[in-house]
């Protein structure tokens, strides 16, 4: 992993206002490193930014030509996030030619607006945290599918989130909309707030991937795993524990 994110999640990432949780966070550099040193290349996007909690340490995970793409009302709290938002990416060392901001509603973006914000190419990490609802969850999901790599990865927040039901049922549509895709991973949440993630990927990078997971946070994989009907995904928690009953 680059140094810079390694010492951005050692120090910074906690002291930056958000919700992902640092355990999520570690896992999701792992992959980006994973993939440039596998050749995987491209630029990342986030859709609901906040203040950069995770978009600076998916920054600085890049390569000097790859760009971090930045999406956001920027409207709530209050209009002064974008302010907090591009003070932190500066704080934390994010090169300023790395970082392109999109200041808008992420349903109005079609993918060539999308590729040509970052200067061509497609998406190798996609993180999706927009607006809650089943509408725009789907919009964000097709955006992405959309502008993603070969061998991208999209990740989906706030995910079996008891304040947030109907979210899983959006992403399941989707995966029965388009068979190509399937979920790759659980990371568990820490808390009620730093809340589960999917990880999405097409179906022939899913081995692959899943095998370098389990390698790399061996003793974070729950034994067993999450049953999807039809395949079974691999689940990463903080506690890996099963029920004892005696």
């Amino acid at each position: 992993m680059p140094t810079s994110a390694i010492n951005y999640l050692d120090h910074g990432y906690l002291a930056v206002r958000g919700m992902s949780s640092l355990f999520a966070a570690r896992i999701i550099v792992g992959l980006l490193a994973h993939q440039t040193a596998s050749g995987v290349v491209g630029q990342v996007a986030e859709i609901g930014v906040f203040e950069g909690r995770l978009l600076i340490a998916m920054a600085l995970s890049l390569a000097d030509d790859e760009q971090a793409l930045a999406i956001d009302h920027f409207a709530w709290p209050d209009p002064g996030v974008r302010g907090r938002f591009e003070a932190n990416c500066s704080a934390y060392g994010v090169p300023t030619g790395r970082l392109v901001v999109h200041q808008g509603n992420s349903r109005l973006m079609t993918p060539q607006q999308l590729i040509a914000a970052v200067g061509g190419g497609t998406i190798r990490f996609f993180h999706v945290d927009g607006e809650h609802t089943a509408e725009h969850l789907t919009c964000d999901l097709r955006l992405a599918a959309a502008v993603a790599a070969p061998d991208g990865i999209v990740a989906l927040d706030d995910m079996l989130h008891p304040g947030y039901p109907i979210l899983a049922l959006t992403v399941h549509a989707f995966l029965d909309a388009n068979p190509d895709w399937r979920v790759l991973a659980i990371i568990d949440r820490e808390d009620i707030v730093g809340a589960a993630k999917y990880l999405l990927c097409r179906r022939p990078a899913i081995e692959h991937y899943a095998a370098w997971l389990r390698a790399a946070f061996k003793s974070y994989v729950w034994p067993l795993a999450a049953d999807f009907g039809t395949y079974q995904a691999l689940v990463l928690t903080p506690e890996p524990k099963l029920a004892d009953i005696g």
